[in-house]
Formats: C-alpha cells, sequence, structure tokens
C-alpha cells in the first residue's frame, strides 16, 4: 500500500437525537464554523451535499481552507475518514486496495484501500492520471467498488470531498465531463471577510482547534437524515420550474451540452437536503435558485472553452439563465 493514504477513525463524541434533524445539522454546522470561520454559505453547501448522499468537489486557490473544510466534517462525525493525497504515481490499487499472498493460508487476501471509509478527502484530484480518477468513479457513483471481480460494497453513508487548483496546470489533468458528473455540487470558497480573517489571525483554528474537534453526529444520524430529506416536499410547480432551468440549458446558444436528467435530479435531492439543513419539509423557489449554480455549472458543456474557466463563466450564465426563467409566485 503506497504511503500516500491515510486512514483514521474518529474519535466518539457526543450523540444527539435522530428525531431532530435540523438540531443536528445546526450542531454539525456549529462544529465546522468553530475552525472554518466566516463562510457559512459554503458550510451550508457542504452540509448539503452530506444530507442529499453526494460527493464535493471544492475548487479554489491554494491556502482558503479547503482541506481545513474537509477534515472539520469528517472530525465532526463520528465516522471513518480517509485522505488521499493524489500524485501522478499513485495507483488504482492505491485506492481501491490489492490481494496479497498469505503465506500462512496458502490463498490471496484483500488488503482493503482508503476508499473503505464513510468520508474520503481526495486532496488535489486533478494531479492523479486519469487511470487513477477513474477508480474513483464506480464508488461514486453506485458506493461499491469491483477488485479481481469480487464486488464490494462501500461504508453507508458513503462522501467524497475532492479538492483542486484551478489555476495551476503544470502536472494537472483535467477532470473528464463523467467524472465531474459524479460530483453532486462544485463549490469555490473565496477569501474571507476582513473581520473573518482577522479571528483566524487571532485564533489559528486550523492548528489549535482542528485536532481538538470532537464528533456531534453518528454515521445513523446521517442515514437517517438522508433517507428525512428524501421525504421533504416539492410541489409539481417547484418541479416544472426546475425543468423550464434545465430546458434553458439545453437551448443556449452557448452551450454544447446542457444539463442531463441526471443532473435535474441531483438539484431536486440537494433541493430537498437544502430545505431540512434550514428547518422546513418543503422546497421554496430560492432553494433552486440558490443550489442551480453550484448542481449545474460544472455539468455545462459549452461550444468554447467555456467549463471550469478562471473567469467563472459557466456560473455567470447560470445565473443569467436564472434571471431568464421566471420563478413561481
Amino acid at each position: 500500500m503506497s504511503d500516500k493514504t491515510t486512514q483514521t477513525a474518529a474519535t466518539p463524541g457526543t450523540e444527539g437525537s435522530s428525531g431532530n434533524g435540523h438540531a443536528v445539522l445546526e450542531r454539525l454546522r456549529a462544529n465546522i464554523e468553530s475552525v472554518f470561520m466566516g463562510k457559512r454559505d459554503v458550510v451550508d453547501l457542504l452540509l448539503t451535499a452530506l444530507v442529499a448522499g453526494g460527493h464535493l468537489l471544492i475548487e479554489d486557490v491554494p491556502g482558503v481552507g479547503k482541506t481545513v473544510l474537509a477534515r472539520a466534517l469528517a472530525k465532526s462525525l463520528d465516522a471513518t475518514f480517509a485522505r488521499i493525497q493524489l500524485t501522478p504515481d499513485l495507483l488504482p490499487s492505491d485506492i481501491l486496495g490489492v490481494s496479497v499472498y498469505s503465506q500462512q493460508t496458502g490463498t490471496f487476501e484483500f488488503k482493503r484501500g482508503p476508499i473503505f471509509a464513510h468520508v474520503i478527502l481526495a486532496d488535489e484530484i486533478n494531479r492523479t492520471t486519469p487511470r487513477t480518477q477513474s477508480a474513483l468513479l464506480e464508488a461514486m457513483n453506485e458506493a461499491q467498488v469491483t477488485v479481481d471481480g469480487t464486488t464490494m460494497t462501500l461504508p453507508d453513508p458513503f462522501m467524497v470531498l475532492a479538492t483542486q487548483n484551478p489555476f495551476e496546470f503544470e502536472g494537472t489533468y483535467f477532470l473528464p465531463e463523467n467524472q465531474l458528473d459524479r460530483f453532486l455540487m462544485r463549490l469555490r470558497i473565496g477569501y474571507p471577510a476582513r473581520d473573518d480573517e482577522l479571528r483566524i489571525l487571532r485564533a489559528t483554528p486550523s492548528a489549535v482547534a482542528l485536532p481538538a474537534l470532537t464528533p456531534v453526529a453518528g454515521v445513523q444520524q446521517i442515514v437517517a437524515l438522508q433517507s428525512q430529506a428524501r421525504q421533504v416536499s416539492v410541489e409539481d410547480n417547484l418541479l416544472d420550474y426546475l425543468l423550464r432551468i434545465v430546458q434553458a440549458t439545453r437551448d443556449h446558444e452557448q452551450l454544447h451540452i446542457g444539463v442531463s436528467p441526471r443532473g435535474a435530479l441531483a438539484l431536486k435531492r440537494a433541493s430537498q437536503a437544502f430545505a431540512l439543513l434550514h428547518g422546513r419539509d418543503y422546497v421554496v423557489p430560492d432553494d433552486l435558485k440558490t443550489l442551480a449554480a453550484p448542481v449545474f455549472a460544472h455539468r455545462l458543456v459549452g461550444k468554447g472553452y467555456l467549463q471550469d474557466g478562471q473567469d467563472g463563466s459557466a456560473d455567470v450564465l447560470m445565473a443569467e439563465i436564472l434571471n431568464e426563467v421566471p420563478a413561481p409566485q
């Protein structure tokens, strides 16, 4: 097994009542914000992806807290956690695992890789080769892996948090569309406001508070939240609004490929989780508006260079579409 991977189990912490999903999410939010300061909207999107049962691509410049955010979530859950530092020489077996011959038994024994954890931090995912990137595809789509003809189920819940630097091109590989589509959302963190950055300088939370962070929710509570989110009501007029946004991306003159049916389902799932996070059992139009760009922008394929452009043109295009498509009253 490559020494580029590590896997740990979080120290058990305080368990809350799974009967109040909103209260559990409030505790998770507060725990994460104790070390990741000044970006509540980013934390809310992270928790939305978790409750929706999706994966998250965090794309931004170095030093804005991508790894801190992922580790804060993992330490806030009483769950197993694995960090994979993706490099050009990493092999698929370093992620999935490998069969090793045992002299004691005279048989091959499978040694599980770091993918068999509840929360995976795939750091700098665009630095590894397409072959190794592809090792994540089945895991992210079906929560299972197949090695040597044997299919093994991954833990439940299972979430991949991947990071990448969009401005560094040397020694990197673009993520193909089919892999980008496995991510429920893509988000950018951005620089903190001045007051928040001053708090960070005074507290140095990643160096002091992050190692001391303890779990405030268990994996069974997250599974229950995911089930509860699927019961959140989405009225027919909101489904119609969602589909009109989707159709606008397919008809747009600057786009070669718009949002697929899987993308439409992703926005519905995300909006249900977002509503639950805000203490509601029903989706409102603003939920769809807030989530449309994080869920859709990385799925768009432009006729020119649009996707993942440094100017955020895909996000700008989504904002234009949202302004053009009227929301239900």
